[in-house]
């Protein structure tokens, strides 16, 4: 929906589906009663997740005639698709495959070309849109800063070719649309630190000679392409679990110029172990489970410590040595604490009252997808599930 601070939208990774024809039955199920709850007789706003082989459907003409049908005839409108998950999302161990293939192979460059091409044929008139991407590649992949080095120069000379392919659509339909590179806990780009640092020292030097010798763009012109066509998916959760201030990550763009693409709003675990330790402990163990990876930053006597995935932090774990862990596991915005647990809930009020004041994204898209893999006393039916999340964010953009 339009909102005076942007689209308000969810990422529809929350419903199943790794054929088109399977996510398209998903939303066709869904849609209308979220819609009617939220926006009755006003457009919808839909964030698209579209796996690798319902790209591939849904790319052909006929299927892409048919769902701007439906898209019309139940006033839902799109202006950002997902384009982290490749592959399988949903009844199946995904953990760190969520990267595969990454930003070093020619299929994560067609998938992500072809998403962008679907986009320009559903983007509303006089809106700009984005495709979200992971951090390069997922950093515990590689054993040596060679192999780190290696894969950096690689993943940054594909998404270049992805700016040809954005240069081209603009310039023969006039849509206007950017890259969201999405930092996550173990990526190689894990934090805005290193995205900001990766932005000045290898993409734009880089991008920048490439333009010139492809399209004959002087420096300045060669920075303003690449400020303009790759951005920022600020993920709220990721932020938090890194433990990063929204102040300090708007000042670290705004240094260079980087442009937000969206804000995704979703929320982390927050485990404060300074009152009852043991209780908390018993109670993170209920998060623990086989699909999606949940990296944990920990605050302890000695400083931060990084674990790829919850049972190593559990195993790790000490009494006394941990103070809080930020725990990579997408929980309810709505709720703010778990029983003995917590939630970054705090970090998105903070970030959406700066975004009040001065917008700095076009789209705010909720992306809440763990509700199948939630402890089943807060499990609710998916539809009233993200009408609640929506409600909420919504209601702390109005008050």
């Amino acid at each position: 929906m339009i909102t005076p601070f942007g689209h308000l939208t969810y990422c529809s990774n929350i419903h199943p589906g790794e054929k088109w024809d399977d996510h398209f039955k998903a939303l066709q199920e869904n849609i209308p009663y979220i819609r009617q709850q939220l926006s009755p007789g006003e457009s919808f706003a839909l964030g698209l997740r579209l796996a690798n082989d319902a790209s591939i459907e849904l790319i052909k003409p006929e299927r892409l005639t048919e769902f701007k049908s439906w898209l019309a005839e139940n006033n839902v409108y799109i202006t950002v698709i997902n384009g982290f998950p490749y592959g399988g999302f949903h009844a199946t161990r995904v953990k760190d495959d969520v990267h595969t293939p990454d930003w070093t192979t020619s299929d994560r460059v067609e998938y992500t070309k072809r998403l962008f091409t679907i986009l320009s044929q559903i983007l509303p008139e006089n809106t700009e849109g984005g495709v979200s991407t992971p951090p390069l590649s997922y950093l515990l992949w590689w054993k040596t800063e060679e192999a780190k080095r290696n894969t950096i120069d690689i993943a940054t000379k594909n998404i270049l070719t992805v700016v040809d392919h954005l240069i081209s659509i603009e310039k023969e339909s006039g849509k206007v649309m950017h890259l969201h590179i999405e930092p996550e806990p173990d990526g190689i780009l894990d934090n805005t630190v290193d995205f900001v640092n990766w932005y000045r020292d290898d993409l734009l030097p880089t991008g920048i000679a490439y333009l010139k010798e492809k399209y004959g763009f002087s420096e300045d012109k060669g920075k303003e392409t690449i400020l303009h066509y790759i951005r920022l998916c600020y993920d709220i959760c990721h932020a938090a679990v890194a433990f990063e201030e929204p102040e300090d990550i708007l000042n670290r763009l705004d240094e260079i110029g980087i442009k937000v693409g969206r804000i995704q709003v979703s929320s982390a675990l927050k485990v404060d172990f300074s009152t009852d330790p043991q209780t908390k402990f018993e109670a993170i163990k209920a998060f623990d489970e086989p699909v999606y990876l949940h990296q944990v930053v920990a605050q302890t006597n000695d400083g931060k410590k990084y674990y790829p995935d919850l049972p190593e932090a559990l195993e790790d774990y000490k009494e006394g040595e941990q103070k809080e862990w930020r725990v990579h596991f997408h929980v309810p915005l709505f709720i703010d604490s778990y029983g003995a647990l917590d939630s970054t809930q705090n970090a998105i009020v903070k970030t959406l009252a700066i975004h009040k004041k001065t917008p700095f994204a076009p789209c705010l898209e909720v992306e809440t997808y763990t509700w199948g893999v939630l402890p089943e006393d807060i499990q609710k039916p998916i539809g009233d599930s993200i009408v609640r999340e929506m409600e909420w964010v919504k209601k702390l953009l109005i008050v």
